[in-house]
């Protein structure tokens, strides 16, 4: 037995024991790896760094790019615009643009003057002239222009047309040209109630017929534009002046013209009294009326006329007259306003309206373009 052995009773106790010995040993960190460890520290916070500038140098280029887009975006528009502003200069920028209005009637000519009807060859005045009743009326020869105007103000001539069923050459030629001619209003107005009252008993159909001697004429109607001063070739191009003017014009009688027209179209089914080429120019006529600013109070005669006019045509006539009518005035009619108001007069109220419109506006875009036609096809 060794005597560094433990002895029996040390063995035993565990309190005795020594406690084993733990032969490894601590790692010691020493500076120089301190110093590495730092290093690669600050490299990783570094690269860390500089990929963040990195990332916000891009971002920025980025952002001063879209600026440079947008600046140089508004350069073109700014150069753009200054383009169309000298342009616009250069075409007379400044220069206000003429109101719509063209002068339709210049100088009026004489009157002719009104013929009373032949006693002795107007049946109606001779058969009160023949009557027991006129000595009440005392009825004359040299009175018999009196005594008509007399029953046409009052409304007995329409009355006794009715009751005879005739009405008398030399009767309807005075009345026509009381209606067209006469100074004095009422006259004026009476006439021309006389002679729409005698037109509308033609397209009665349950009404019995009178029968009228004689009819007026394109030529008639025509004649009295003529004396009335209006220009069958104005200029819509020249420089308009005074249009809201009173002082020249129309005489009064054009209401009383315009009505006349509009019941003689009305009796197309009846009797035609205008042809196609006629009735064409009577529509020009009306869309002239139209441009001329001293017609704004008789809108509704005009419209109504309109109606009745564009409704004379047959089916087979309206297709090349309503071409031939748009035609006329898109070369007659100035490229200004005047040429917008003039399809804006013409009234939508029934399909041949509309399709002149429209006919009218067409041939004005192409007179705007020389007469050369475009064509615009849309990829689909």
């Amino acid at each position: 037995m060794d005597t560094n052995d433990p002895l029996d009773f040390e063995v035993e106790d565990d309190l005795l024991k020594c406690p084993p010995i733990n032969n490894k040993r601590k790692k010691i960190i020493g500076l120089d790896d301190l110093l590495k460890d730092h290093y690669i520290e600050q490299d990783k916070l570094l690269e860390k760094r500089n990929k963040q500038k990195k990332k916000a140098k891009t971002k920025a280029k980025k952002i001063e790019s879209s600026y440079d887009d947008e600046d140089s975006k508004e350069a073109r528009l700014t150069r753009i615009v200054e383009k169309c502003h000298n342009q616009l200069t250069a075409f007379g920028e400044e220069q206000e643009i003429p109101p719509w209005g063209v002068k339709v009637f210049g100088d009026k000519k004489a009157f002719p003057p009104l013929e009373s009807p032949d006693l002795g060859s107007c049946n109606l005045l001779q058969s009160f002239l023949n009557n027991k009743l006129n000595s009440m009326v005392e009825l004359t020869a040299d009175k018999g222009d009196i005594f008509l105007e007399g029953l046409l103000v009052n409304g007995w001539l329409s009355k006794l047309a009715y009751l005879c069923g005739h009405v008398e050459k030399t009767v309807a030629i005075w009345a026509f040209n009381t209606m067209l001619y006469s100074s004095k209003e009422e006259l004026c107005n009476s006439s021309s109630d006389f002679w729409c009252a005698i037109l509308s008993s033609e397209k009665e159909v349950d009404q019995a017929p009178v029968k009228v001697d004689w009819f007026p004429e394109y030529m008639d109607i025509r004649r009295a534009l003529d004396i009335y001063g209006f220009l069958f070739k104005f200029s819509s191009s020249a420089k308009p002046n005074n249009l809201d003017s009173d002082i020249e014009g129309p005489p009064q009688n054009i209401r009383a013209w315009i009505r006349c027209v509009t019941a003689c179209c009305l009796i197309r089914s009846k009797k035609a009294i205008f042809s196609t080429v006629e009735a064409e120019e009577i529509v020009e006529i009306i869309i002239c009326l139209f441009l001329d600013r001293q017609f704004q109070g008789l809108l509704v005669l005009l419209n109504d006329c309109m109606e009745a006019i564009v409704n004379y045509f047959t089916d087979q006539e309206w297709c090349s007259s309503c071409e031939n009518i748009a035609k006329f005035i898109a070369c007659r009619v100035s490229k200004d306003l005047n040429c917008i108001q003039t399809i804006e007069c013409i009234s939508e109220a029934n399909s041949r309206c509309k399709q002149l419109r429209s006919a009218v506006a067409y041939q004005t875009l192409l007179s705007c373009f020389d007469g050369k036609s475009f064509c615009f096809t849309g990829s689909s």
